[in-house]
């Protein structure tokens, strides 16, 4: 089909939000910024590195695309507006992968409020997809990472550990139970979360893509001070209970350190002012770094390239 073919053919007739003022066809999209700022940020997925074909569908690749990258906007407390994909893919990709890809993609974006107003595709040996997620703050401070302050309450809000369940059961040539294997295929973060704890009055927040621990290390680090996670506040859903024996594996290691659900993790200033879909699940203290319970945890804390 061509470049151009296989554009108008993932962008022709679908729906956009109100605030795509000009979406694909043109040298570039216009977006609507009532707020006057733009959040912005770009998450690139690697075939082999972040999905894999033979345990993913491209449907479910497309939707963790576009998760992955409004995860961040929400953790800044905007709503998503616009996002950009730049695709690259070998030249005998099947018309069907990437008609799958686009649908995934389109359907989470439609599920997070924002529309997929442009991009570029180019060829390659492999398949990459980047996204570049535009957000409004409608009028709200940005929650960065550098606000936490010692007495603050931290809470999460969505699934912790799923997605590293997932991974071992796909590891270990297995594609049940379903809803743990999906988690790792399809996240689906908490996208009203973000904004409604900026709302609350969040101090700080972030995307936990990392890992709970890892992720909460860039808290500390930024704000200055110590982070405690309380285990007895943590939710480990029985049936990463029952994955874990039946892998011999540790469910509340994949809580504490596994990434890609993209929960959000944010700090309050009182119990009461946390929002009623987050829960809390440790504190804010004097000093440094990450803590369990109050100690250091012992081995990795979350998944880092390069390391």
């Amino acid at each position: 089909m061509g470049e151009f073919g296989v554009i108008r053919r993932v962008t022709e007739g679908r729906v956009q939000p109100p605030s795509t003022l000009l979406g694909p066809g043109d040298d570039a999209a216009v977006v609507a910024a009532p707020d006057g700022r733009v959040v912005a940020s770009t998450d690139v997925l690697v075939e082999g590195v972040h999905f894999r074909l033979d345990w993913s569908t491209p449907e479910q690749v497309g939707r963790k695309a576009v998760a992955v990258n409004v995860a961040d906007v929400a953790a800044m407390g905007a709503v998503p507006t616009g996002l950009l994909v730049g695709l690259a893919c070998p030249p005998d990709t099947p018309a069907s992968v990437l008609d799958e890809v686009a649908n995934g993609m389109w359907a989470e974006a439609a599920r997070a409020g924002a529309g997929v107003v442009g991009g570029d595709m180019v060829t390659s040996d492999s398949l990459v997809i980047s996204v570049t997620v535009l957000g409004d703050l409608e009028g709200r401070a940005p929650v960065t990472r550098s606000g936490a302050r010692p007495g603050d309450v931290l809470a999460v809000a969505g699934r912790l550990g799923w997605a590293a369940a997932g991974l071992a059961v796909l590891g270990r040539g297995f594609r049940s139970p379903v809803a743990v294997v999906g988690a790792q295929r399809a996240p689906e973060p908490p996208y009203a979360a973000g904004p409604q704890a900026a709302a609350a009055g969040a101090t700080s927040m972030i995307d936990v893509s990392d890992g709970l621990l890892a992720d909460l290390g860039h808290v500390a680090e930024a704000s200055g001070v110590g982070i405690d996670v309380r285990t007895e506040l943590l939710e480990v859903h029985q049936r990463l209970v029952d994955v874990a024996n039946a892998l011999g594996a540790d469910p509340l290691h994949w809580v504490l350190t596994g990434g890609e659900d993209h929960a959000l993790a944010a700090t309050f200033p009182s119990v009461e002012s946390v929002p009623a879909d987050w829960r809390v699940i440790g504190s804010v203290r004097q000093g440094e770094g990450v803590t369990v319970d109050g100690r250091p945890y012992e081995g990795p804390q979350g998944w880092e390239h390069w390391r």
